[in-house]
C-alpha cells in the first residue's frame, strides 16, 4: 500500500469518493440525503468530489425560496462544505448551459467541466455514487 493512500498516524486507507447530484433540490430525498452523505464522507477523512448535473445544478441556485413548498431550504449548508474540506465542486457545462446559467449564479465557487471531463473524472474515482 502506498504512502499517499495511508492516513498520517491512522493507518487507514483514504478512498476517492465521487457523489453525483442530479436531482432538483426539493419534491424528493435525494439531495438531502445526498448531503447529508457527503458530510459523512468528509467527517471520515474521504477525498470527496461533489458533482452537479442536470436538475441538480439548482441544489446550487443563488435565492432559493422555499416558503411556498413549506420545506427548509438546505441550500446554505453547501456553503460548509469547504469547513470539512470538501473544496472538489463540479458542475457538468452542459447542464448550465441548458438551464440557460453559469457558475455565477451558484452560491458556492464551483469547476466548471465537459460531460467528456466528468467522465474522466469519475474514473479516476474508487466509489461513485449518483443521486
Amino acid at each position: 500500500m502506498s504512502e499517499e493512500m495511508m492516513e498520517e498516524g491512522g493507518g487507514g486507507v483514504i478512498k476517492k469518493f465521487c457523489y453525483i447530484n442530479r436531482k432538483a433540490p426539493y419534491g424528493t430525498i435525494y439531495a438531502l440525503e445526498s448531503l447529508e452523505v457527503v458530510l459523512i464522507g468528509a467527517a471520515f477523512e474521504q477525498d470527496v468530489s461533489v458533482v452537479f448535473a442536470d436538475d441538480g445544478i439548482y441544489q446550487l441556485t443563488k435565492g432559493q425560496d422555499t416558503a411556498g413548498i413549506e420545506m427548509k431550504n438546505f441550500s446554505p449548508t453547501y456553503r460548509a462544505l469547504e469547513m470539512y474540506d470538501v473544496e472538489k465542486l463540479y458542475v457538468e457545462k452542459e447542464s448550465l448551459e441548458e438551464r440557460g446559467m453559469t457558475a455565477d449564479d451558484l452560491i458556492v465557487p464551483v469547476e466548471v467541466l465537459s460531460s467528456a471531463q466528468l467522465q474522466d473524472l469519475m474514473e479516476d474515482q474508487d466509489v461513485v455514487l449518483s443521486f
